[in-house]
């Protein structure tokens, strides 16, 4: 196997039932430029084939880069990925959706932006929609960073999960109690406790499916709804917001949710 330059990273990717584009996700972690030590496939008592189509990934990849851990009972991509966060051994935790990829230069420059700042606790980037099976990989040759506020990142998620490395030590977790609107509780969690998040300007992740109406988790809008309004009441009981601060991002939570539905009716209109 070629080695190549080598980041202190571990990735992590929850499987269920993903048989049809773990292969594709693995190898965009492969192909990176700067490839991350470990890769942790966590199988989340899938109910088909995909347990026996990730041990021949590990066989293909090597069990030392690519490792393979099952649960047995299903306990949504939180427990997955709470998972895999323990078992990671590298300084960095990065996050990949089985059915996204990544640009082959995700990881280098994540990751060297992310050692060039020690001082900065998790970083993000953009991802496109791709139509089609091909992304396009083409980089912009500026781009900028800029720090996620408090007040942004609390009137909308704009964190997607692929797009995220942080540090392994960095002491929150999912809650393993939810299964819609857990990432975004996490990151709220993170901001809120007074660690830094920067956002850089750059489309190194690609998704495979609409944000809305199309598949997956993505298409539960009502669950998703009701789990983003229970992270709000969820923070404010833990001191982290204001009653008046909940009153108003549960109407403004309600209004997107209104105009999600909207978008969903209208991609079913063009099919």
């Amino acid at each position: 196997m070629i080695q190549k330059d080598e980041a202190s990273v571990s990735v992590i990717i929850p499987c269920y039932n993903c048989k049809s584009t773990i292969e594709r996700a693995v190898k965009s972690v492969f192909d990176q430029t700067i490839r991350p030590k470990e890769v942790i496939l966590i199988n989340d008592a899938s109910s088909d084939d995909t347990l026996e189509c990730l041990l021949k990934l590990r066989d293909t990849y090597g069990p030392s880069w690519l490792k393979v851990i099952s649960l047995e009972a299903n306990g949504g991509p939180s427990v997955a990925r709470n998972t895999g966060w323990e078992a990671a051994s590298e300084l960095y935790i990065a996050f990949l959706d089985a059915d996204d990829s990544w640009h082959p230069q995700k990881v280098e420059i994540q990751y060297n932006w992310l050692i060039n700042h020690p001082e900065i606790d998790m970083t993000t980037h953009l991802c496109n929609w791709v139509k089609g099976d091909t992304p396009d990989y083409n980089l912009p040759t500026n781009w900028q960073t800029t720090r996620i506020s408090r007040t942004k990142l609390l009137l909308k998620n704009y964190i997607s999960t692929s797009t995220v490395m942080l540090k392994r030590d960095t002491p929150h977790r999912f809650n393993p109690q939810k299964r819609y609107s857990e990432d975004y509780l996490l990151w709220l969690t993170i901001l809120l406790q007074g660690y830094t998040i920067w956002h850089l300007e750059i489309p190194l992740a690609y998704r495979y499916k609409a944000p809305y109406g199309q598949g997956g988790l993505s298409r539960n809008l009502n669950e998703m709804e009701i789990g983003e309004l229970e992270n709000y009441m969820f923070l404010q009981k833990q001191g982290m917001l204001g009653e008046w601060e909940v009153r108003v991002l549960r109407i403004w939570s309600q209004l997107k949710y209104l105009k999600r539905l909207f978008l969903t009716n209208l991609l079913k209109g063009y099919k």
